[in-house]
């Protein structure tokens, strides 16, 4: 743990400066990761920040970040490691025509100049101070690979059968993220420590606009704020099969700046729909009616 990040606050105000606004909750749950050295488990709907918060955690700590993307069919060897065929052929068709004894080819072939390391192993084998693992979207890889997690999560360890147990020189800072389209099996929730992530307060979503958009005025920016917050709210949130995430909120307040928007109004807001929405039905559910009600002033509207 940093002597800089001693505190919670330390914690809050160092991700704020690489533009990364976290709520103590989800401070407190990334500060005791770090102290305890334990996997984070974070949870929520997409684009609530789960994969910003391991890059913004890799700038902090000044650690390298490695991205294991789960999918549907994921193998070990593509999370662990394989091994260089076509260089182990070539040396062994070379120790095969080299004069001299009998020599043990199976040995030479499975040296680590022949393995290729992929994320898990690339995070354990980081130089000090080590890596920040991201194992991204974990529900989408199948319960066999959730298994083959359980002895990195527990023990900062893997299993090589060529070569012997792979130990971490410097424990990787590592945090999952779930978009909850299946449930993840008990054993993974055990080795870690784990956190809801849910969209963020208006002002904290401002803040966030604020800062990765600067080009926006304060006033637009807090219609932005304003609105997406108003969007998730019920009862707008039941005609959408999903609401704007953080980063749609800040693309459109991104694509409104570059529009040169002054002041928000129906015909943007259908205009530039595809921004905040990427499912046609919910681009055909925000009607202009809908947004004139949402722009209204906070007191009007309630």
């Amino acid at each position: 743990m940093p002597p800089e990040l001693a505190s919670i606050d330390d914690l809050v105000q160092a991700l704020q400066r690489v533009g990364y606004f976290a709520d103590r909750r989800l401070a407190t749950a990334v500060f005791l990761a770090l102290r305890l050295q334990r996997p984070l488990l974070l949870e929520g709907e997409p684009g609530v920040g789960k994969t910003a918060l391991a890059q913004a955690l890799s700038r902090v700590l000044s650690r390298s970040l490695i991205r294991l993307q789960c999918y549907d069919g994921l193998e070990q060897r593509e999370a662990l490691y394989e091994w260089n065929y076509a260089a182990q052929l070539l040396h062994m068709r070379a120790a095969e025509l080299a004069p001299g004894g009998a020599r043990d080819i199976e040995a030479e072939v499975y040296q680590e100049r022949y393995l290729i390391r992929r994320p898990l192993l690339q995070a354990l084998q980081a130089p000090a101070p080590g890596a920040v693992l991201l194992i991204d979207e974990v529900d989408r890889a199948d319960e066999p690979f959730e298994a083959f997690l359980l002895e990195y999560l527990g023990e900062y360890q893997v299993s090589i059968p060529e070569i012997g147990t792979v130990r971490a020189g410097a424990t990787p800072v590592t945090l999952l993220t779930s978009n909850r389209t299946r449930d993840l099996h008990d054993a993974v929730k055990r080795r870690c420590l784990y956190h809801w992530l849910d969209y963020p307060e208006r002002e904290r979503e401002l803040a966030i606009v604020r800062a990765q958009v600067p080009g926006a005025s304060e006033a637009l920016a807090a219609q932005v704020a304003d609105f997406v917050h108003r969007l998730r709210s019920q009862p707008f949130a039941n005609a959408f099969q999903r609401a704007p995430g953080i980063a749609e909120s800040v693309e459109w307040a991104k694509a409104l700046v570059a529009l040169d928007t002054l002041v928000v109004d129906p015909e943007i807001v259908s205009d530039t729909a595809g921004i905040l929405f990427k499912q046609r039905e919910d681009v055909a559910a925000l009607t202009r009616d809908m947004a004139a009600e949402l722009l209204k002033p906070v007191e009007e509207a309630g």
